[in-house]
Formats: structure tokens, sequence, C-alpha cells
């Protein structure tokens, strides 16, 4: 098993499991996904993936019909994308991915959390590569073989597969998205949950106190409503 298995059970624990902030983040990105191509899932594949993401954190088929609704009113204004970059306390490099209506307030906020916890905000592309972009599905194990899903979805761009306590993982580049969530469609194969993550190439270790110093930074960041994800190249 490779970085993807190691990441991912280094994550799975992580503060993304707070219900608020997870229904939070769903709801933004199902505002995204409309505006870009939408209310009918049925045609809008990125709408269908937000809603498999809603459904694997429990959030109410209510709160998921109502955002989409919400999302389809020409008074709702749209989120932007946009990635920060910077390095924490010791050297850790971190990327912050935002859903943002208002940049000025964004890029206020995430400059001062680096400040406060002696980090420094950077240009842009100053760490991004040192992650590799990757896209994930997470689809049920019923009646499948991981050795023969991975074999299968090799031709569409899968580098890891393997399997948890949850279900089988597909992880693969970025840009394979597209391909994979048809595959998996056009076979049937009940897609739980899928997305996008930033994979450390290389990871540094550090003493406790320093893990102390760089997680008041990454809670800080998480803790923000603009902030949906964070990534760093610290060893857990």
């Amino acid at each position: 098993m490779g970085r993807a298995f190691e990441f991912r059970k280094a994550r799975k624990m992580k503060r993304w499991s707070a219900m608020s902030k997870a229904f939070t983040r769903i709801g933004k990105d199902i505002v995204m996904a409309v505006k870009e191509g939408g209310p009918d899932p049925d045609s809008n594949s990125r709408l269908r993936a937000v809603i498999q993401n809603g459904k694997a954190v429990n959030m109410p088929k209510d709160n998921i019909e109502r955002a989409i609704k919400r999302a389809s009113d020409k008074n709702q204004g749209d989120y932007k994308e946009v990635l920060f970059e910077g390095y924490g306390p010791h050297g850790i490099a971190i990327l912050v991915e935002t859903a943002t209506d208002n940049n000025t307030r964004t890029v206020a906020n995430v400059r001062s959390y680096f400040n406060k916890c002696n980090g420094n905000m950077g240009t842009s592309g100053s760490v991004v590569f040192m992650f590799d972009h990757s896209c994930n599905f997470r689809i049920n194990a019923e009646g499948l073989d991981v050795e023969e899903v991975e074999l299968e979805f090799i031709d569409f761009g899968a580098e890891e597969v393997f399997s948890d306590d949850d279900g089988i993982l597909i992880y693969a580049p970025f840009e394979c998205f597209g391909a994979i969530q048809s595959a998996l469609e056009s076979r049937k194969i009940d897609i739980l949950s899928s997305g996008f993550e930033r994979i450390p190439q290389v990871t540094k270790p550090l003493n406790d106190e320093q893990i102390k110093d760089v997680d008041k930074l990454l809670e800080k960041l998480e803790e923000d409503d603009d902030v949906q994800n964070v990534y760093h190249t610290m060893q857990e």
C-alpha cells in the first residue's frame, strides 16, 4: 500500500468529521456545482458527486434539496475557489483550499492565522508543487474483489486501490476523475463518496512540542468558515 493509503489512514479521524463543518462544506459544494452545471443531478456529474458526499456524512435529504433550491435562486451568490499557500512553524508547507464569496475577507483572515502562529503566507506556486493533486472514490465493496477492481480501473488512471472497513478506495490523478466516475456509473457500481485531495510527496517528522505549534495554526485555519480543506507536510 502506498502514500494514498497512509495519507487516508492518518486523516481518517481528523477534524473534518465535525458534522456542522461537513454540512457547511457540502452546502458550498452544492452551490458551486449548481452554478456550474444546473440543478439536475442526472445531467450534472459534479452535483451527483456532491450529493453522494452529502449522504456519506449523513446530511439529511431535506438539507440537500434545500441547498439545491437555494443555489438555483438568481439572488444566491456564487463561491470562488481560492488556493492559499504558505509555511507554518518549523518549515511545514501548508496548502489551504477555500470557497469564498468575499476574497478580501478570506485573504485577510488566512494571512492573520499564519502571522499569529509564526508562519508565513507565500505566493502562488510556492509550495503547491510539493503535493500531488489526486482524486478518490469510495465504492461499495459488496460483491467486488479489490484486485479485480484494481486491474479493471488501471486503464482509467487508477494508481492505488485498497480496501478498509468502509469500502474500496480508488486513488488516481486529479484529471482522471471524470473518466473513473463515468466508468463506475456505467458498471452500476455504487459510489459512496468521492473527492479530491492533495497528498504530500515528502513529510517532515517533528517532536511533540513542534507538533503543537503547527496544530495551533491548522486548527485556526480549519475553524474558518471559508476554509474547505487544509493540507500539510507534517508527518502524522
